[in-house]
């Protein structure tokens, strides 16, 4: 059976900007498959390379090396023509929204279909489907000016989808928008997703993102990627520095482990309510130090993991283990999240 075709593929791509103090590297040689109908989250702190390998993407910055496939296409053997045409199944929202202030709602969505030559009568009953469909069918005629922040990033999202694009790239684009907003914004997205099948690719450097709405993720460090996987994967298994460091929301400080033997243990949802902890202290009959506890939402299934200090005595700890990998849990030791 032949393998399935990314929709988006980066081959070794670079990108150097030349300075007045000298050449800068944004990305070094970024790997990178995106599949259809996945919601893919690029996640790292800031100046990692997060944004310009989201603009390599849709070619809005040239790689100074390396290949850049869309749907198949070498996005850098298009004519000018060509990359245009093409550019518009890659939408884009962007983080302070980039609305044009003199136009109502309604006319914001409307303006890529203007570019596009799109009839006006067709291009505004599209725009109202639209705004429908992101819950603003009563702010055709309010202007930018008169909406919250959310309400601007839902009038950004539903003239994104105007073109009927197969990716959506969002730059940071809850980042201006509080946590309640947020999770509105997110929920909005993943069920355009759901619904239209439409690929979506999230930037950002927020772990709880990823969380929340992502299907896989690619980690970027020093213009690298460090790690990427399934959200689950990387969750329950981070294997970078930078991906061990996100994971631990908190910064949980490495001279708690020092010198002692600990253990790691993931609740993956079916899990995540079961009182394993309690259960093998009575079964063991032994002590444990709970060091370190977090629970989330991933994929809409509850998730947590839990760091215990075990047992100077390597065969009870060893019991520990044994019982709570019997249990069907995610149990690894952590010697190598320390120096």
């Amino acid at each position: 059976m032949e393998k399935e075709q990314p929709i988006i593929a980066l081959q070794g791509v670079h990108k150097t900007y030349v300075t007045e103090h000298g050449e800068f590297n944004a990305l070094n040689g970024v790997d990178l498959e995106i599949y259809k109908g996945e919601i893919y989250g690029v996640i790292g702190m800031s100046g990692a390379g997060k944004s310009t390998l989201v603009r390599c993407i849709n070619y809005l910055e040239k790689p100074t090396a390396g290949k850049v496939l869309f749907d198949g296409k070498d996005l850098g053997m298009l004519s000018a023509h060509e990359l245009r045409h093409t550019r518009q199944s890659m939408s884009m929202i962007f983080q302070q929204f980039n609305l044009l202030m003199q136009r109502t709602a309604q006319e914001n969505v409307c303006f890529p279909l203007e570019i596009a030559g799109v009839k006006k009568v067709e291009a505004k009953k599209r725009a109202k489907e639209l705004l429908e469909l992101v819950g603003l069918g009563d702010k055709l005629n309010a202007y930018p000016s008169q909406l919250s922040g959310g309400q601007k990033q839902r009038i950004a999202i539903a003239r994104a989808l105007a073109t009927n694009p197969k990716v959506l790239l969002c730059d940071e684009a809850t980042s201006a928008l509080d946590p309640s907003t947020t999770q509105s914004i997110l929920d909005l997205l993943k069920e355009i997703n759901e619904k239209m099948g439409i690929t979506i690719v999230i930037i950002t450097h927020e772990m709880k993102v990823v969380e929340q709405i992502c299907t896989h993720v690619a980690i970027i460090a020093d213009s690298k990627i460090a790690e990427v996987g399934t959200v689950k994967e990387v969750f329950t298994h981070p294997q970078s520095k930078v991906g061990q460091q996100l994971v631990y929301p908190n910064g949980m400080p490495d001279e708690n482990f020092m010198g002692k033997r600990c253990c790691r243990i993931v609740f993956d949802g079916s899990s995540a309510y079961d009182p394993a902890i309690a259960a093998m202290i009575l079964e063991c009959q032994v002590p444990v130090n709970i060091m370190y506890a977090d629970m989330k939402r991933v994929e809409d299934k509850a998730m947590g993991q839990m760091v215990i200090q075990l047992p100077e005595d390597d065969t009870l700890s060893e019991k520990v283990i044994a019982y709570l990998r019997n249990r069907d849990l995610v149990v690894e030791e952590v010697y190598d999240y320390v120096g």
